[in-house]
């Protein structure tokens, strides 16, 4: 007998769903009425399974990078006059990535069945965003799609750029601090022990520093799984607690308000920013629409609420400096550099050259936090785990001392 998956409503108004088995979708609903539950939608198992793989898929991200070349590839097509479906297909053939290669395939059908090619690409928000459906939208309409992709491929590659910044900027601190624990938990738990026993047999009066070693060394051993556990439990939890919309605006304002990191993480928005926009409205995008597509793809919630701020102040009939610069998140240079563009009536270009002048101010912040985090680390390692071995080597020196 089929399975049909159902929601509804109790008489009292409680939402209910589950499946419930029957012979027809009539009598399923039926069924259903008899225990006085008002079905809202009903629709074969197995369908929706379907249904929810396939929104599962299209959701799936596809890697930047090979976003980027397929965009460039695209435009070069383009530009050389091949049609639209024979493009499509080429590139969906020799893309490496299955499921990039999938999407760019089923985009390529559907255009050749009709659709639009923005209106195609729409249906795998995985792989082309709201910023790229609706830079494609534009340049289907004005008929410039070669100059918008060579746009596009421009600011993702620009954007893969400073993505790898920031990663390359937290990787080596994250390195060094994992290795540094590793290492003083593995001296704990497998070294300690044998000098603890060692100098249990021969009676010696150990320093403080090495009675705290052989503390934590104790610690360690009896308690080692259950730290283990409670790390995987608190950086789940904390994951959960970003989710939810207090916990990521406490957490985004507390990265941009931190020394050092704040800094650059708040240059790495400005520059995102100032780019985003710059690249929709020199593609003909509104600038509502703009602002809106770029607020999603801020990466801050602090960040996204003040450009929703200065979207709404535009809506109202303000220009976009001053609300910009009453939110408090832009630097005064940009409000300041966007009124001249608005004055000048070539607000685009003028992003351009903010997002340009941050890009390099990123350059340079995440080469200086490198350059200070270095010597930082290296020392960090060398006193923790020196102090360690210091501290188990003292009473055998001292030990040495009594028998000369």
């Amino acid at each position: 007998m089929p399975s049909f998956a159902y929601t509804g409503r109790t008489r009292s108004g409680e939402i209910v769903s589950g499946e419930r088995a029957a012979d027809t979708l009539q009598n399923a609903v039926a069924a259903l009425r008899r225990e006085q539950i008002l079905v809202t939608r009903i629709a074969p198992a197995k369908a929706r399974a379907a249904a929810a793989v396939k929104a599962a898929r299209a959701n799936k991200k596809v890697p930047a990078k090979n976003l980027a070349i397929f965009t460039r590839q695209f435009s070069v097509m383009i530009d050389a006059g091949l049609p639209l479906v024979q493009c499509l297909e080429i590139l969906g053939n020799q893309e490496e990535h299955k499921d990039f290669a999938a999407k760019i395939l089923q985009t390529r059908a559907d255009v050749e069945g009709g659709a639009a090619l923005a209106e195609a690409m729409r249906k795998h928000p995985g792989a082309f965003d709201a910023l790229y459906t609706n830079m494609v939208a534009a340049g289907e309409a004005g008929g410039i799609l070669d100059a918008i992709l060579k746009r596009l491929a421009v600011y993702i590659e620009k954007n893969v750029k400073l993505i790898g910044q920031v990663k390359s900027a937290m990787t080596y601190p994250i390195a060094v601090i994992t290795i540094a624990i590793l290492v003083i938990m593995l001296i704990l738990w497998k070294v300690i022990p044998t000098f603890a026993a060692l100098f249990a047999g021969l009676g010696a009066e150990l320093p403080l520093p090495t009675r705290l070693v052989i503390a934590a060394s104790n610690g360690v051993v009896r308690v080692g799984p259950f730290l283990v556990v409670g790390a995987i439990a608190a950086a789940q939890a904390f994951r959960q607690y970003y989710r939810t919309n207090n916990g990521r605006h406490v957490v985004d304002r507390a990265l941009l308000r931190a020394p050092v990191l704040g800094n650059i993480l708040r240059k790495i928005a400005v520059a995102r920013f100032t780019r985003t926009l710059s690249t929709l409205i020199s593609s003909g995008v509104p600038i509502l629409d703009g602002l809106e597509i770029t607020a999603k793809t801020a990466g801050n919630a602090i960040v996204e609420d003040a450009i929703l701020t200065t979207r709404k102040s535009i809506e109202r009939g303000e220009t976009i400096a001053d609300p910009l610069r009453q939110t408090g998140v832009f630097p005064a240079m940009v409000s300041q550099m966007v009124g001249v563009g608005e004055a000048t009536g070539a607000l685009d270009t003028m992003l351009a050259k903010i997002a340009d002048f941050y890009e390099e101010e990123v350059d340079t912040a995440v080469a200086g936090l490198l350059t200070l985090l270095e010597p930082i680390m290296i020392a960090f390692l060398g006193v923790v785990v020196g102090g360690v071995v210091i501290a188990m080597y003292l009473p055998i020196f001292s030990l040495i001392s009594k028998l000369a």
